[in-house]
């Protein structure tokens, strides 16, 4: 079965920095593009970060880039999301996801996890 498995939420005060995770299991992980889209609740979806197949190419929310990194190891079937200065605008639930591109990640998802929560306090 496939399964992407997220960790590393929790809640911090603005300014901290928190650095997620995501274990991928029972798909061939170096054929995918990774990415982390999050939902505040009672808001939309919004993607976040993406990164290709060989974690040559990224792409980043307006809303996210400078702050947030988002890196892969297809060692270790893992991609990461580094979440620095963050604020309060940031809370959601960040769910992991393998897709086709980057160009449009969000519209070519296959896999979701189940996400794990970032509550940022001001």
């Amino acid at each position: 079965q496939v399964q992407l498995v997220e960790s590393g939420g929790r809640l911090v005060q603005a300014g901290d920095s928190l650095r997620l995770s995501c274990v991928v299991s029972g798909l061939t992980f170096s054929a995918y593009a990774m990415g982390w889209v999050r939902q505040a609740p009672g808001k939309e979806r919004e993607f976040v970060a993406a990164i290709s197949q060989s974690g040559s190419n990224t792409r980043y929310a307006d809303s996210v880039k400078g702050r947030f990194t988002i890196s892969r190891d297809n060692a270790k079937n893992t991609v990461y999301l580094q979440t620095n200065s963050l604020k309060p605008e940031d809370t959601a639930v960040y769910f992991c996801a393998a897709g086709r591109t980057v160009s449009y990640f969000d519209n070519g998802i296959d896999y979701w996890g189940k996400g794990t929560l970032v509550t940022v306090s001001s």
